[in-house]
């Protein structure tokens, strides 16, 4: 939790300092109270003294009163200017962490997880700082100070009063021992129910269906209710505190006026009044200590679990992503768009076989290549390779002649225009998503983005829509089809012009004529740059100027359609599973 405290400003800490000190005057005029009291009280049994003599004492403890309320109210502005400021920043640096992760990273905290700590975690650390300004910092001033005040009062006193704190330090360990593995668990399982909730939402078309509706409440319920029980056995732990201190501080006065009365009815009559007063003055003093015991008390409903979100923060952010940047912005001229693997394997993190195998090919720039081959031969793994998504595990990747681990990603990236197996739409404008990111150029070109829809065939549903190129896409493309989805993801590649055209199986939503119309002006667009395309369907990838086949991470077979239809039996069963003699050999 302490490192947290590191990510706090300059001026930040400037307002912790004005708050210790708005801090130190409250405690002290808290702890004032009791003197005018004590005045109060002897004036009252001192006989003949006049109303008069009780209004000065009376005015000061409502000066007291007033000045603890003002100084507790800025106490709380500060803290809450502090707590507000240092989750904004936490939040952001979570985020601004997760966008540098890798996919290894992304895979190894999960979606689920990483929303929960960048909100649920940092709310948690928001609440503890908000509290802990106000609380943490006055229970102790105002403990040591109480007893300081009330050291020399009477022994017997001061030992019920430490018999008391001696009690509640012993209740709240026990409860915290108990409780903290619990709240530990808490956090877990609420990444499992965001996880769950998540799935559900996301696949709720399936769900629906497939008539699984009862499965997906009865996966979710288990969920929840796993969480539940958690959240109640360690929220009837913390119930404890409130009674229990209730009864610490009700046995405290208790005692001291038992002893007291005792005391009192012993001495001499001369000094009965003074006893008196110092019984009533201890009295308050010693609930002051209790309540600074009782403040604390209140941080450990909030702790244990802000600890827990603290250390998952940090884990977060002290997370170093496995692909580093390198200092490449530029590649060979001579060999610009040019991708070159060489003896290239691959393994997933954790994963005990490898799923590509000496993969070695070059395309050139101007040329159309393409991947073929079974579900789970490594043709997606092939592509990420080149964008960095992951690392190689042996050999070399190089775009323009330079290894991708030299470049800069924001350079290697603007190298490329890539359309992904799932198309990803964002919520905003047609013209927004198609313009998406920053592709080293100032600013957003209506005229390229009209070009760039017109070449992925967008252009008659996207002047359809209201607003046309400013129609509205809602979050996820979830207001146009599966089909439009992908000529819009297709228009934002085409947009960026780039150098290195992937297209990661992203005619599968297609019908045949639209595919071929496409890839038809798609071939007169990126005549200039490389093409390469993971397809399953033949018909996509027929007339590529070269198509190599995968199976089961390996190249077994590498040469044009109508080479491979003669020399590899792989692409010949995949060929006629789709096509017949006729329509291959005239299609």
């Amino acid at each position: 939790m302490l490192k947290i405290f590191k990510y706090l400003k300059k001026n930040e800490w400037k307002l912790v300092l004005f708050s210790l000190a708005f801090i130190v005057v409250q405690v002290w005029l808290d702890l004032k109270l009791p003197d005018y009291m004590a005045e109060i009280t002897t004036k009252l049994q001192t006989a003949g003294t006049p109303i008069s003599e009780l209004l000065v004492p009376g005015s000061y403890m409502l000066l007291c009163a007033v000045g603890s309320m003002i100084a507790s109210i800025i106490v709380g502005y500060f803290a809450a200017k502090v707590a507000a400021g240092l989750a904004m920043r936490l939040r952001a640096m979570v985020f601004d962490k997760t966008l540098s992760f890798s996919m290894e990273e992304m895979n190894s905290f999960s979606t689920a997880s990483l929303i929960t700590r960048s909100t649920n975690d940092v709310t948690q650390i928001q609440t503890v700082v908000a509290l802990g300004l106000q609380v943490i910092i006055k229970a102790p001033i105002l403990a040591v100070w109480a007893i300081v005040k009330i050291a020399d009062k009477n022994w017997q006193w001061t030992a019920s009063t430490g018999g008391a704190v001696a009690v509640l330090t012993l209740m709240l360990s026990v409860i915290v021992i108990f409780a903290l593995p619990s709240f530990k668990k808490i956090q877990r399982l609420t990444d499992n129910l965001n996880k769950v909730t998540r799935e559900h939402l996301t696949g709720l078309r399936v769900v629906r269906a497939y008539n699984a509706d009862q499965y997906q409440e009865e996966k979710f319920g288990q969920a929840n209710v796993e969480l539940m029980n958690t959240n109640l056995f360690a929220n009837r732990l913390m119930a404890m505190v409130g009674p229990g201190m209730t009864f610490i501080m009700s046995g405290l006065s208790v005692s001291i006026y038992w002893i007291g009365a005792y005391l009192i009815n012993g001495a001499a009559v001369s000094d009965r009044i003074t006893l008196f007063s110092n019984m009533v003055v201890f009295s308050s003093y010693a609930m002051q200590v209790v309540m600074a015991f009782m403040m604390v008390s209140m941080i450990f409903f909030l702790m244990p679990r802000a600890s827990i979100s603290a250390k998952r923060i940090m884990e977060v952010l002290n997370t170093e992503s496995s692909i580093v940047d390198g200092h490449e912005t530029a590649g060979e001229e001579d060999v610009m768009g040019q991708v070159e693997f060489r003896n290239v394997s691959f393994k997933y993190p954790d994963a005990e076989e490898p799923v590509l195998h000496n993969i070695s090919f070059t395309a050139k720039r101007g040329e159309t290549v393409a991947f073929i081959g079974a579900t789970g031969s490594g043709k997606t793994s092939v592509v990420n390779l080149i964008s960095r998504f992951y690392d190689v595990t042996e050999g070399e990747v190089l775009v323009d002649g330079v290894n991708v681990r030299n470049y800069k990603q924001q350079a290697l990236h603007n190298k490329i225009g890539y359309v992904p197996q799932r198309a990803v739409l964002f919520s905003g404008t047609v013209a927004s998503n198609v313009s998406y990111g920053d592709d080293g150029r100032a600013g957003a070109s209506e005229k390229l983005v009209k070009a760039a829809v017109e070449i992925a065939q967008g252009t008659e549903f996207v002047e359809k829509m209201d607003g046309q190129y400013q129609g509205r896409i809602s979050q996820g493309g979830a207001n146009v089809s599966g089909g439009q989805k992908q000529r819009l993801s297709i228009a934002r590649a085409i947009y960026r012009q780039p150098e290195i055209y992937i297209f990661d199986d992203s005619f599968s939503a297609l019908d045949y004529r639209t595919d071929r119309i496409l890839r038809s002006a798609l071939k007169k667009e990126t005549g200039h740059a490389t093409t390469l395309i993971v397809a399953q369907r033949i018909g996509t990838i027929k007339d590529a100027d070269r198509i190599i086949v995968l199976e089961q991470g390996e190249i077994v077979g590498n040469g044009t359609h109508e080479e491979l239809m003669v020399n590899c039996s792989t692409y010949q069963e995949i060929a006629y599973s789709q096509l017949s003699k006729e329509e291959l050999v005239h299609g």
